[in-house]
């Protein structure tokens, strides 16, 4: 079939619904619903022979739904009505939830239903959840719900009842710091991440909250600054405490929207004098504090986890990375685990932070050559294996920062978009050398330039990775780790690290990696220091979330169905089980 996808955004869903529907064969084209944009004629333009809708913050108009079978996904189960549907399942500490897949009506969220499933909600923020298990459950309502279109035999069920929600406003999400326990304090952050953020009063000034992270000792009088780790600061509740990563300055009239940026560099200036609390070297052993890089060891595996807030990486976060990842070599393990977190594992340079740079061109080139000298320790580590974990997310300078290692795993809900072109840069993080190695010269030119995304089957069928991991998102870390751990106790392992170290040997006298970074710098200073190059106006379109104008061509023109089974050319010697890899479920996600 052809699919019309009108989402409000091409957002982790709608890339997601995007990759999974080429992937069961149908074709797939998106319309944006914009502003001033006439919707109906955009549709009657394509012919659809269905209309999903993955993520759409106004209603269609009639003339779609009454000339189209329209299917809106609902972030919340049957009878669930409300554009703040995540929102308060998450303020209301609701232990499962679900998604709908019903139709368009005139009544929003009130049509008659096609597909549903249901999933747990973790102690996670509402963008985790959102990529995680919600996206989990909305593909096996999308997917069962297009099958179930395609008959041609199924009647979708009337809903008999309903509650609508409001939206959930500012005032819904007040923290009051002199009274709210830590757990209240989480779950009103948790439920506004990562938009609309919680509006607060600190150091007075105005700002938006993002993010929420327990602290496990740290007290002081409830609603005072106790301290600053890696960008956070620590703030005191009515029973405890709680690190907050980023904020975002409350807009000025007539302003653009201000970034979030690391709590730190977005107070500089109010800050008081906070001591600085490194994280204790493992956060396990009954330890609730926060840190966004750990490591720890089992055997001769190790661990070096990060997460970063929206997958960006600052220079600061790629210098602590790259500390970390030294001191990770140099203890006595044969195979080393970077990632293997539930949500994104990279998007690249930190976008936000460079915008708010005193100068955006020098912030941007010392971020892209701070995210190259990370990429080349792990391109040059040759003395064990090393595995990118994916469990989340990865784009541009992240998925390729992936690539340098010798095995990558993801996660089955895992999207990829390998690619810079929508943000106008060549790119660097030695892709021009990896990329092609994995998948060819034609394959790589092909995704640089058609910048759509990948699913995580996909990827593995064109070699971009080795092992997907069909699990849940709470269960990645523990299946990467038994999988790492299997890995290095195989008898092959050690003579395949020796050979790793004869191919990078032959691989540099052929072409040494200093001349691949050369020639990618020397196009991305280019571009930094342009004051005219498109780069500076996408980075600004994307940070201040400058509404677009129209569909961009790459996904309004309709892209053709494909089929997931690895190509023979393409298949890669996978270590352990087998490349596809099913892991125990977590019971209706």
């Amino acid at each position: 079939m052809h699919v019309l996808l009108v989402a409000s955004a091409f957002n982790s869903l709608t890339q997601r619904v995007h990759a999974e529907l080429r992937d069961h064969g149908h074709s797939v084209a998106v319309e944006l619903a914009l502003p001033h944009v006439p919707l109906a004629a955009a549709v009657h333009r394509h012919r659809p022979d269905l209309v999903i809708a993955p993520m759409l913050r106004t209603a269609l108009p009639e003339e779609v739904w009454a000339a189209y079978t329209c299917l809106i996904v609902h972030p919340g189960p049957v009878g669930d009505r409300g554009p703040s549907s995540l929102d308060w399942a998450l303020h209301e500490q609701a232990a499962r939830w679900g998604v709908t897949v019903l139709q368009a009506e005139a009544e929003m969220d009130a049509g008659a239903v096609w597909a549903e499933a249901a999933c747990p909600v973790p102690p996670v923020g509402k963008s985790d959840l959102y990529r995680g298990e919600i996206a989990d459950a909305a593909l096996e309502a999308v997917l069962l719900a297009v099958d179930r279109f395609a008959s041609g035999t199924h009647t979708p069920q009337p809903q008999t009842a309903g509650r609508a929600r409001p939206v959930m406003r500012q005032e819904d999400r007040r923290i009051d710091w002199r009274t709210d326990s830590t757990a209240r304090v989480l779950s009103t952050l948790r439920a506004a991440d990562s938009q609309p953020g919680v509006r607060d009063e600190l150091l007075g000034g105005e700002w938006f909250l993002h993010g929420g992270h327990a602290e496990d000792r740290l007290r002081g009088r409830p609603g005072e600054l106790l301290a600053t780790r890696a960008g956070a600061v620590c703030r005191a509740t009515a029973d405890g405490a709680v690190w907050i990563p980023e904020l975002r300055a409350r807009r000025v009239p007539g302003g653009p929207a201000a970034p979030k940026l690391p709590a730190t560099a977005a107070l500089a200036g109010r800050l008081p004098a906070l001591p600085e609390i490194p994280a204790p070297p493992h956060t396990g052993a009954g330890r609730g504090t926060w840190s966004d890089i750990g490591y720890r060891e089992e055997g001769q595996t190790g661990f070096l986890s990060f997460a970063f807030p929206g997958g960006a990486m600052s220079t600061a976060h790629c210098r602590r990375l790259l500390d970390a990842y030294r001191t990770a070599c140099s203890r006595p393990t044969s195979v080393l685990v970077l990632g293997g977190g539930r949500d994104f594992f990279s998007n690249g340079i930190h976008l936000g932070v460079i915008e708010a740079a005193a100068d955006p061109a020098e912030e941007s080139w010392a971020n892209i050559n701070a995210m190259d000298d990370l990429v080349e320790a792990v391109l040059t580590t040759t003395d064990r294996l090393v595995v990118c974990a994916l469990g989340g997310n990865a784009a541009a300078g992240g998925a390729m920062l992936a690539l340098a290692a010798d095995e990558v795993w993801c996660r089955s809900g895992v999207v990829l978009n390998p690619h810079y072109r929508l943000m106008g840069l060549h790119g660097s993080e030695y892709w021009t050398y990896t990329l092609p190695r994995r998948v060819g010269t034609g394959v790589a030119e092909r995704l640089t330039t058609e910048a759509l995304p990948l699913s995580a089957e996909a990827a593995h069928r064109l070699g971009l990775t080795d092992r997907t991991v069909s699990c849940a998102p709470q269960d990645f870390a523990d299946e990467t780790e038994r999988l790492a751990k299997r890995l290095a106790g195989l008898p092959s392992t050690a003579g395949r690290i020796a050979a790793k170290k004869a191919r990078r040997d032959r691989d540099e006298a052929e072409k040494p990696l200093a001349a691949y970074r050369e020639a990618e710098l020397a196009l991305m200073r280019q571009t930094f220091f342009d004051p005219d190059a498109p780069y500076h106006a996408l980075r600004r379109a994307f940070v201040r979330k400058e509404p677009a104008t129209a569909t961009p061509p790459h996904l309004a023109r309709a892209v053709p169905g494909r089929h997931t089974e690895p190509l023979p050319s393409r298949q890669r010697p996978v270590t352990g089980l087998a490349a596809q890899d099913a892991a125990r479920r977590a019971p209706g996600c």
